[in-house]
């Protein structure tokens, strides 16, 4: 073995673990506005002229979600909410009430847990996971992915592919998840950033934020309802808003599944 090869091995054996963490964290720049709207738009949501999507992360929660509800039938307005699946499996009832309301239900994973390290294995099941428990409550496969925080892996997104997701992040948010967030203050800020076809970002759930801030979303709804359709844009879920939404029934797999339960009120 001569010098040159006896240095390479060990050299590369220690960049290894960086090379690996940087392909697995990487993505997660999309985070960054200004990077996803320059160079993934798709993937910051901007959706067709004329209209903006609105979308809820981090229910269903009994405690909050049902508020949100009323509200937006009061505002005729119908929106994507994307759920965990471990509290869609405690709350079924819930996000059966969403669904038969006409909402539409996305995974925003099994738990809310920040990705630091590599778990591709484990993404795969979790994404899978909640997107079949959706199905089984609802008979309709979800379309949609969003991480939790935001924070893009390739893991993540492989996991979201396989399992026949087009994972999507946002235009504009409230930053209604912080102590300090009022009606006025969410409004404000969305409508800093919001565009002709973007999505807006808000929290039906206080449960990964700080307690009662949810508050403050409900409290800014009509107003940016109102502002949106004062600008002539409509106001609805992700799958009226992309031209590669598309409404499926079954997952995108040949195993069984079992049927999901007749809807009963």
């Amino acid at each position: 073995m001569s010098v040159m090869t006896g240095r390479f091995w060990p050299a590369a054996a220690a960049l290894l673990p960086a090379a690996v963490a940087a392909v697995h964290i990487g993505p997660a720049a999309t985070w960054l506005p200004g990077v996803r709207r320059l160079l993934f738009p798709g993937l910051s949501g901007a959706g067709r002229s004329g209209h903006v999507a609105l979308t809820f992360d981090d229910g269903p929660d009994p405690v909050s979600t049902p508020y949100f509800l009323d509200v937006l039938d009061r505002l005729g307005v119908r929106a994507t909410f994307f759920v965990l699946g471990e509290e869609a499996v405690r709350h079924p009832a819930l996000v059966r009430e969403t669904h038969w309301r006409g909402h539409e239900l996305a995974v925003h994973g099994w738990t809310h847990d920040r990705p630091w390290r590599p778990s591709p294995a484990r993404d795969r099941e979790e994404v899978a996971r909640t997107a079949q428990a959706l199905y089984d409550l609802t008979g309709r496969y979800p379309q949609w992915y969003r991480p939790p925080y935001g924070i893009l892996t390739t893991g993540r997104w492989l996991a979201a592919r396989r399992a026949g997701l087009r994972t999507v992040l946002w235009s504009a948010w409230g930053k209604d998840w912080r102590a300090d967030a009022t009606p006025a203050s969410v409004g404000a800020r969305i409508a800093m950033d919001l565009l002709d076809g973007g999505t807006v970002l808000l929290h039906d759930s206080d449960r990964h934020a700080a307690a009662g801030c949810w508050h403050a979303a409900l409290g800014a709804l009509p107003a940016i309802v109102g502002e949106c359709r004062a600008a002539g844009l409509t106001v609805g879920p992700l799958s009226d808003h992309t031209p590669l939404g598309h409404r499926t029934t079954r997952p995108p797999s040949s195993r069984t599944v079992a049927s999901p339960p007749a809807p009963s009120r």
